[in-house]
C-alpha cells in the first residue's frame, strides 16, 4: 500500500462512500467491479476511480477490474488502520442521543467509552448502559483512558467553554455537532465540524435555484 499522504481531502472524504458501496456488493455476492461500474454508482467517472485509488497504490490490474474483497479490505485498512478508536459523547440531550444510538450501531470503527454533560440533573444517570459524568471529569478521563476522539453534541456556549481544555485532553480528533466551530492550533488535533442547519440550507438554495439534482460533491 502506497503512502496515504498523497490522498486530497476530497480525496479521503469519498473513501467512506466507496466503503459503503463496495461493502453492499460484497454483501450481495458480487466478486468482481470494474471501474466504469464503480464510477457509475458512485456518480464519477471511470478515471475519477481510478486516479482516487491510485492514490493508495491502484487496487486492480489493466483490463480485469477490482477484486471487490480486496477493496473492502483494503479501503477499511485505510479508514480503520488502528482497529477501532475510543470516543467519548459530550451532551446527553436529544442530539447527542441520537448519534450515541449511530455510533455504537453502524460500523463506523469508533467506539463509545464515556458520556459527559453539565446539567446536574442528569449526571449519574445511565445512557447506553455508561454513567453520565460532569464535564470537569473530561481531561482527567481522557487522558487516563487513552480516549482518540470527542464527539460534540453540546449547546454553543458548553463548547465554547470546553474549547481551551481540549487540548490537555489528548484527543487526536473532535466531531463537532455543536453550533461552536473549533478552531483549536494544535497541528495533532484534527477538528471535522458537522452543521446540519448549513447543509439544510444549503439544499434549500438547491432545490430553490434548480441545481441539478444529481451534482454530488
Amino acid at each position: 500500500m502506497s503512502n496515504t499522504m498523497k490522498a486530497s481531502l476530497p480525496v479521503i472524504r469519498r473513501l467512506p462512500r466507496y466503503y459503503r458501496y463496495i461493502t453492499e456488493l460484497k454483501n450481495n455476492g458480487t466478486t468482481r467491479i470494474s471501474s466504469s461500474q464503480l464510477a457509475h454508482i458512485m456518480g464519477s467517472t471511470p478515471s475519477q476511480v481510478r486516479q482516487d485509488f491510485n492514490c493508495f497504490g491502484g487496487f486492480g490490474q489493466q483490463g480485469v477490474g477490482y477484486s471487490v474483497e480486496l477493496l473492502h479490505s483494503e479501503i477499511e485498512k485505510l479508514l480503520f488502520p488502528e482497529g477501532r478508536l475510543r470516543a467519548v459523547l459530550l451532551g446527553a440531550g436529544n442530539l447527542g442521543i441520537t448519534i450515541g444510538n449511530f455510533v455504537l450501531k453502524e460500523s463506523t470503527g469508533v467506539e463509545l467509552v464515556a458520556v459527559f454533560d453539565s446539567d446536574n440533573a442528569i449526571i449519574g444517570n445511565k445512557l447506553f448502559g455508561m454513567e453520565i459524568m460532569a464535564f470537569d471529569e473530561l481531561v482527567s478521563f481522557c487522558q487516563n483512558e487513552h480516549v482518540d476522539i470527542i464527539i460534540a453534541c453540546t449547546t454553543k456556549e458548553a463548547a465554547e467553554s470546553l474549547a481551551p481544555h481540549i487540548v490537555e485532553t489528548g484527543v487526536k480528533g473532535i466531531w463537532n455537532y455543536s453550533h461552536f466551530d473549533f478552531s483549536i492550533n494544535d497541528e495533532s488535533l484534527i477538528v471535522e465540524n458537522v452543521h446540519l442547519r448549513d447543509s439544510l440550507m444549503a439544499l434549500s438554495y438547491r432545490v430553490s435555484h434548480k441545481e441539478c439534482p444529481h451534482m454530488q460533491e
